[in-house]
C-alpha cells in the first residue's frame, strides 16, 4: 500500500493526448523487417487520418530464444528514413540504457517501455536515469500481470527523474483464461482504477495485443473509445501473410482506414461486438467463480484444522478418529455398511 497518493505533473502538451478530443493514432508493424517493408507501411499510412506516429519493433523481447527478436540497432537507420519521407514522429520500445541511449542517438522522438520492463523497477529505474535532464516522451504499458503499484511505481520513478511527457499504454495481462480468444486479458477495470489514481495522465489503449485477432480489433477499439482512453495503438504491416510476427493482429495499411472509419463513424459490428461482450460477461463470472472458490478453500481449511486438534494428546479420541477414517475408506472402497463384502477392484 502506498503512503501517500501520487500526482503526475502532466507536460503543458501532452504527445499523448489531442487538444481537439480526437484519439492520438499510432500505428506501425509489429517489428522492423527489412528496409524496404517499413519504408513500404509507413508510406501507405501516412495516407491515413489522423495516423502521426509510427511505430516498429526494433528489439523484440521473447519468452523463449531462437524467436526473432529485431534486427536491433541496424533498422534504426531506416526509422531515420521514414521521418525524412513522411514526416511521422517515430516510436519504438526500449528495455534497457543501451537501447535507449542507441533511440536517442538516432533521433526516435518517443520511447516506450512494454510490460516487462514495467514490473522490473531496476529497469525503468536504469532507463530513468538516461533521460534524466531530456524531454524526451515516454510511454509505459501495464505490466504482464495486474499489479496497480508497478505501473503506478513506474510513473513515479520517471517523473522523480524530471520526465513529465508521459502516458500509459493499456495492453492487457497475458498467462490467464487463453480459451476466452483474447490474446491479453483486457480487464479494464485496471486500466479505470490507475484513471482514477492518475486523473491528469493520459491513456492510450493497444488494441491489437488485446484483440489478437483481427476480427476483435473493432470491438476492443470502440470499448476503449466509450470508456475515455486518449488514444489508440494498431500493428500495421505492408504485407501481414509475410511477418515475421503476430501475424494474425496485423491490418494492411488500407484495411486499418477502413477500421478507423468505422471507428469515427460508430459502425455497428453486431455480430462481433456481442461476441466480446459475451465473453466479457463469461470472463466477469469466471472470476467470480474464482473468488467463491477461494473463500470456500479457505473455510474448508480453517475446519480441517478444527478437526484435526480433537486427536491431539487424547488416545480416545484418536480411537475414534480411527474408526471414522475406518469407515470413510470402506464406503470409498464399495463396502457396505456393516458388512465384509466389497465391490471388486481393478
Amino acid at each position: 500500500m502506498r503512503a501517500s497518493k501520487t500526482t503526475i505533473s502532466a507536460a503543458p502538451q501532452s504527445s499523448f493526448r489531442n487538444a481537439s478530443g480526437l484519439p492520438v493514432l499510432i500505428a506501425g508493424p509489429c517489428s522492423a523487417e527489412s528496409e524496404a517493408q517499413i519504408i513500404e507501411t509507413a508510406g501507405q499510412l501516412q495516407s491515413l487520418q489522423n495516423v502521426t506516429i509510427f511505430k516498429a519493433g526494433i528489439w523484440k523481447s521473447r519468452t523463449r530464444p531462437n524467436s526473432f527478436a529485431g534486427v536491433g540497432t541496424a533498422g534504426l537507420p531506416w526509422l531515420q528514413k521514414v521521418k525524412q519521407q513522411t514526416g511521422m514522429r517515430l516510436a519504438v520500445d526500449v528495455s534497457n540504457a543501451q537501447q535507449t541511449e542507441d533511440a536517442l542517438r538516432h533521433g526516435i522522438d518517443i520511447l516506450s517501455l512494454n510490460g516487462r520492463v514495467t514490473v522490473n523497477p531496476y529497469a525503468v529505474q536504469e532507463i530513468a536515469e538516461v533521460l534524466r535532464g531530456t524531454a524526451t516522451p515516454l510511454l509505459v504499458t501495464n505490466p504482464v500481470y495486474p499489479d496497480l503499484g508497478l505501473w503506478i511505481g513506474a510513473f513515479e520513478r520517471l517523473q522523480q527523474a524530471g520526465l513529465t511527457d508521459l502516458g500509459a499504454v493499456h495492453r492487457g495481462f497475458s498467462g490467464e483464461d487463453k480459451e476466452l480468444l483474447y490474446r491479453n486479458q483486457p480487464k479494464w477495470e485496471v486500466m479505470l482504477e490507475l484513471r482514477r489514481e492518475l486523473p491528469e495522465l493520459p491513456i492510450l489503449c493497444d488494441a491489437s495485443h488485446i484483440a489478437g485477432k483481427r476480427s476483435l480489433l473493432y470491438p476492443v477499439g470502440q470499448r476503449a473509445l466509450d470508456l475515455g482512453v486518449d488514444g489508440l495503438l494498431f500493428e500495421a504491416h505492408s504485407n501481414p501473410a509475410a511477418a515475421l510476427s503476430s501475424q494474425q493482429q496485423q491490418l494492411m495499411p488500407q484495411e486499418l482506414d477502413v477500421l478507423l472509419n468505422a471507428l469515427k463513424t460508430r459502425v455497428k459490428l453486431t455480430e462481433t461486438t456481442e461476441l466480446v461482450e459475451h465473453l466479457d460477461a463469461l470472463r466477469q463470472e469466471v472470476e467470480t467463480l474464482d473468488q467463491q472458490l477461494t473463500e470456500l478453500l479457505l473455510h474448508r481449511t480453517a475446519v480441517t484444522s478444527q478437526m484435526s486438534s480433537f486427536g491431539l494428546g487424547s488416545a480416545p479420541a484418536a480411537a475414534v478418529l480411527g474408526k471414522k477414517q475406518e469407515h470413510l475408506s470402506g464406503l470409498l472402497l464399495g463396502k457396505d455398511h456393516g458388512s465384509e463384502h466389497t465391490s471388486a477392484v481393478a
